[in-house]
């Protein structure tokens, strides 16, 4: 965990309890810190060895409309496109239901400073990060 952050310790908890739900055909749920074999089996089938969960909904944390979410995600969604890069569908929900589920991707094969990058550029506190350990990472941004 990183002590020196702008982000609130609550906001950085509710990260942390946060669950990365993986859509489409291969369904998975990411959990900071904890090992994760449908997340192992993604990166084999896709012949990755890292991914990376971002949204670019809500910037800062701060909740915006469903359409200005919206939006922003399809922006996302077509610069990874124009990258080439492959992703799938995912949505980052907290237990608790306290706030709204935010639309996600897991991007394969997405480095790591890459991945920084991205969510910084996206406006966003934390990205996901996944390396050859299967181990979905929290990683701050700010």
């Amino acid at each position: 965990m990183q002590f020196n952050s702008a982000i609130d310790p609550d906001t950085l908890r509710a990260y942390e309890e946060t669950h990365y739900r993986v859509l489409g055909d291969a369904p998975a749920t990411l959990r900071i810190g904890v090992p994760n074999a449908a997340l192992a089996e993604l990166h084999r089938a896709f012949s990755v060895d890292c991914s990376a969960f971002v949204t670019a909904a809500n910037p800062f944390s701060t909740v915006i409309d469903a359409e200005a979410n919206a939006l922003r995600q399809t922006t996302l969604a077509d610069e990874l496109r124009r990258e080439g890069l492959r992703f799938i569908e995912g949505m980052g929900e907290h237990p608790s239901g306290q706030w709204p589920g935010e639309p996600s991707f897991l991007i394969l094969g997405l480095p790591l400073d890459a991945a920084k990058q991205l969510g910084a550029r996206h406006e966003q506190n934390a990205i996901v990060w996944c390396g050859t350990d299967a181990v979905p990472q929290l990683i701050l941004l700010r």
